[in-house]
């Protein structure tokens, strides 16, 4: 039977040495701030957008919310993120996704200065973690890592699958398994063969969105096994990618849905706020 990884203790954790870090950074005249804008009334992005704004406040960082409508357009929302790039009171800016249908979201994460960058989507902060000289990680790929090591389990050397190609999870999270030694697959819609190949992983990361998608004979026995889904099945109940009843007798590590990956995303925002605000005192 699987030991399951309690991502609200670590996230708990991890936000402790933020505060820490924060205390620190007040005591110099350093005071981060993290401005999150929200366009339109999408319920999971104001549940996401309340749940930001809490942790601020738990680790002591200062934070604004930009609530604007769903009908804003293009223009006024470059022009929001202009003013925030040269507000000094503000370390972090994110944009809840996904934007109403007419706005372009690429453009948007392209309109943020790359130092405010904290969920390290604009191009450059993608670079730089191609190259592994990085100074923010993309949130929930971070927060994958930290619970893999929270396990002892070493990531050099093993195989590690990540099923899901997205630019948000999937393609970072290679990178940092990459980084860390691991040997990678990547595995997507087009992929042959997908139960043979998740058979083989040591490491089982899964960010592809659908409910009872990696199935109990698609896991190694022993594997640590990461679900990153946040999906509804059939009876509206929250749940991850992997069928947790059968996949967790055979795993030797396994991420609840919730409680996994989801705290942990919160709380690498809030270090990458933390290095931000670092990063654009030292200029």
């Amino acid at each position: 039977m699987a030991i399951r990884i309690d991502g609200k203790a670590i996230a708990a954790k991890v936000k402790e040495q933020v505060a820490e870090e924060v205390r620190g950074l007040k005591a110099q005249g350093i005071a981060p701030g993290l401005a999150v804008v929200i366009v339109g009334e999408d319920p999971a992005s104001r549940i996401y957008v309340n749940n930001k704004k809490k942790a601020c406040e738990a680790v002591g960082i200062y934070s604004e919310e930009y609530a604007l409508p769903a009908g804003t357009t293009q223009e006024e929302l470059l022009s929001l993120i202009d003013r925030l790039n040269k507000k000094p009171e503000i370390s972090g800016i994110l944009v809840q996704s996904p934007l109403p249908k007419g706005l372009d979201e690429a453009a948007v994460v392209e309109k943020i200065d790359p130092q405010k960058d904290v969920d390290a989507f604009h191009a450059y902060n993608v670079g730089k973690i191609m190259q592994g000289s990085y100074t923010f990680l993309p949130c929930t790929p971070a927060g994958v890592i930290e619970l893999i090591k929270s396990t002892g389990v070493d990531i050099c050397g093993k195989q590690c699958v990540v099923i899901g190609r997205s630019d948000i999870v999937g393609k970072p999270m290679a990178m940092l398994l990459l980084h860390e030694n691991g040997t990678v697959t990547i595995c997507h819609s087009r992929t042959q063969n997908l139960s043979d190949i998740c058979r083989g992983a040591d490491i089982l990361v899964s960010a592809v969105g659908k409910a009872h998608f990696v199935t109990g004979d698609m896991v190694k026995p022993g594997a640590v096994v990461i679900d990153v889904g946040m999906n509804r099945d059939e009876n509206g109940k929250l749940c991850g990618d992997v069928e947790f009843s059968e996949a967790e007798p055979k795993a030797g590590y396994i991420t609840p849905v919730p409680g996994g990956v989801g705290p942990m995303t919160i709380a690498m925002l809030m270090k990458n706020t933390v290095a931000a605000a670092r990063l654009q005192a030292a200029k």
